[in-house]
This record gives C-alpha cells, structure tokens and sequence, in this order.
C-alpha cells in the first residue's frame, strides 16, 4: 500500500470559479475566501471520482489538495474539461496536514502524517485515495454535514444522482467510526457485505477506521462503534 501523502495544485483565471462550479459538489460562488472545505468531483454515476480540500482565495484563485496518488488524475481531468475555459493549472507541490477543529488545513511545514490521519478519523474527516475512487456516494461519507455539498446548486457532473438520492431516497449504509482489534483494513476492504473501510490506522489496541456501513451489518462484526463528532452523528437522510 503507498505511503499517504498530499499534493497541492493552484488554479488561477478569470474563469477558475465558473469551472470549478460545473465540477464540485459544493457551491463555489458562496464559499468564503480563505477557508478551506473538503468537497469532491463525482463520476456520472454519483459516487466520488476525487476527493479534495478546496481553498478560495478568491474567485480567480483556488488551491485545491489532494492525495498524492489521486494529483496526476485530477489534473488531467481539470485540463480536459477546462481546455476552453481561461485558467491555468499549477502544481504547488507536497504539502502536510493538520487539523484545525474539525477541518484540516495545509502547509509546506512537515507534520507527523500518523498522528493527522488518527485525528482526521476520529473527528469523521473521511478521505478519498485513489483505492476508494468512485466507490462511495457523497451522502454516504457524510459529506453533506461537513458542507462540502450543496444540494440546492446548479448543475455538475454526477448531480442527477445525488440530487436523486438526497430528495427521494435514503442511504442504506452511511459513515461510522469503529474501534476493531487485529491488523488495521486496508482502504476499499470489506469487512463483509454491507460495510467497507474508507480509512483506517494501527492503534496500539489494534485500528480504529471510518467505515461506509449498514448499521445492523456491524452488530455482526467484533468491533466497538464509536461516537463521532456531534455535526456527523445520527443517520445521513434528508430531514423531513
């Protein structure tokens, strides 16, 4: 499995906002500028191609942060879809988390990446790598409680079935956080049928991860279901 680490692109233009607006699950126009939100671009079938941290610094400049093994993708699927459109993509380059409260920010200065990821996975910030790409929907990772969607935006890739899914359905398996003894499951493993780890790390008990799951699904399974942070606990559906 490669080591976890970060990449940073920065995306300059005039038409830098109106791109990324057509792309991400979260509204663009009304982020505030120097904040950074994790957010995503989804396939055409709603689940999440990429997953990244979006910094606005203003709305001709973003940086957008990545893992490693997702940059060279991304950046190809940027220059692809944004041929016309009059921007520039740059790579910053490695970069190294900490976390913020419940967000993680992003510097040049390097950070003990073992002691971000336990951090990120307790406080429910779910990453995308490139093992996990396109196999989890938005909704289901709780995204939406950590707004980075929104689902009363315009149009982007993969909107139709998000939209879809928030106002006429509900998730049957959604994020926990799980304590487990034994080796730490790698990204994109099942622990059986209805419940597959987003991310996960060796704790001196044995692992704690963040677990895409049917809830009843992990009363069959030797682990101690945690509590998440307040804003990302209860179930994922759209309240009624």
């Amino acid at each position: 499995m490669r080591d976890l680490a970060f990449s940073a692109l920065s995306l300059n233009g005039v038409d830098a906002q109106k791109f990324l607006q057509g792309q991400v699950t979260v509204n663009v126009e009304t982020l505030a500028e120097n904040t950074t939100c994790y957010t995503a671009i989804c396939s055409l079938k709603g689940r999440v191609q990429f997953g990244f941290w979006l910094k606005k610094i203003s709305s001709e400049c973003f940086e957008i942060i990545s893992t490693a093994d997702q940059a060279e993708d991304l950046a190809k699927h940027i220059k692809k879809f944004g041929a016309f459109s009059k921007m520039q993509l740059e790579t910053i380059g490695t970069v190294y988390p900490t976390i913020q409260g419940n967000q993680t920010e992003f510097s040049a200065e390097v950070t003990d990446l073992n002691a971000w990821q336990l951090q990120a996975i307790e406080t429910g910030q779910a990453w995308i790598q490139a093992s996990t790409a396109e196999v989890f929907q938005p909704q289901e990772l709780r995204l939406h409680q950590r707004d980075g969607v929104h689902y009363d935006k315009g149009c982007y890739l993969g909107q139709e079935v998000v939209a879809r899914l928030w106002f006429k359905a509900k998730p049957k398996h959604w994020l926990h956080l799980i304590q487990g003894s034994g080796e730490a499951p790698a990204p994109a493993a099942k622990l059986n049928n209805d419940v597959e780890v987003v991310n996960s790390i060796a704790t001196a008990e044995g692992f704690k991860a963040l677990v895409v799951a049917k809830p009843s699904a992990l009363e069959e399974l030797a682990v101690q279901v945690l509590a998440l942070p307040e804003h990302l606990n209860g179930d994922v559906a759209r309240p009624q």
